[in-house]
């Protein structure tokens, strides 16, 4: 396990030096720094000041091509000192037939970058809990946070550090509209239902095909999640195919719609609890009613 953060970003040593993959870093860099700065990820002017003390984060590796590229943008930002913040990468080896535990340990030795795997043997538990045809993601995703949770706290990390990008809040977007009959999708912060730890969501709007381009770019050493063989038919790949059926017919269609997730009118909407229609009487400050039929 290496002990310290590299000086320069090693783990770029080898990568390309065209022009199209520098504007691609730097899409990346940037965009996840105003994430950081926008939902305010870190107080800098407290840890400047020295009010607080620098922060950890418990960077969340899976060997995807996500959380490869969320780890090299955080390092990036690190180098550049633009982030004032410790990190620390962490692989969860849960157990899952043919996972290649050498991968992980080998690459993220030779970059130079502090790092912690944890071995625990969910898989056992949701192949035993899960009825036979159903997919395992929900069950093993909810064993997953709680163990990252808890690895968060004996670190000392006030957060644990997610590679979920504009696609994916998009398709949880969707899913939720779809079949749990709510708006939400995956906030760029949050607080675990203990209080305790942050989850953190950098690349929130970054995009998915930038992602893929970079990780080839890069040559990271990608670890598949079909491991377990459950991924056919899941919700999730249905709504991927629904907007890859959109951005088809609408190029941009994505973009647009990433932006409505921080363009919310609740006035507009039939919530109660967020918007105090009831209250609502001649004389208040009148809106628009724009797009809608009569």
């Amino acid at each position: 396990m290496a002990d310290t953060i590299p000086t320069t970003p090693s783990l770029y040593a080898n990568a390309p030096g065209s022009v199209s993959f520098k504007k691609l870093r730097k899409r990346l860099v940037r965009g996840a720094l105003e994430v950081i700065d926008t939902y305010g990820l870190i107080d800098r002017r407290a840890i400047e000041s020295g009010e607080r003390p620098r922060p950890k984060w418990l960077v969340c590796l899976s060997g995807g091509k996500d959380s490869y590229g969320l780890l090299a943008v955080l390092m990036d930002l690190a180098w550049q000192g633009a982030l004032p913040v410790d990190l620390i990468a962490c692989n969860l080896d849960q157990g899952q037939p043919g996972f290649p535990k050498h991968v992980l340990p080998d690459w993220l030795s030779s970059v130079g970058v502090p790092f912690k795997i944890i071995t625990e043997d969910t898989y056992s538990i949701v192949t035993e809990k899960v009825e036979a045809g159903r997919t395992y993601c929900s069950m093993c995703s909810r064993l997953r946070r709680g163990i990252l949770y808890r690895v968060a706290r004996e670190e000392g990390c006030e957060a644990i550090v997610l590679g979920h990008h504009r696609d994916d809040a998009l398709e949880t977007f969707m899913m939720n509209l779809v079949h749990g009959g709510r708006l939400a999708a995956m906030p760029p912060k949050l607080v675990n239902d203990e209080g305790d730890v942050m989850v953190f969501r950098p690349l929130i709007t970054a995009a998915e095909e930038d992602l893929s381009k970079f990780a080839e770019a890069m040559n990271f050493p990608i670890i598949p999640c079909n491991l377990c063989g459950s991924q056919d038919g899941l919700q999730r790949v249905a709504m991927k195919h629904l907007l890859d059926e959109w951005e088809r017919k609408k190029p941009g269609v994505r973009q647009v719609m990433a932006r409505a997730l921080a363009n919310v009118r609740p006035s507009h909407l039939h919530d109660p609890s967020v918007f105090g229609f009831a209250g609502l009487a001649l004389g208040a400050a009148g809106e628009d009613d724009p797009n809608v039929p009569f």
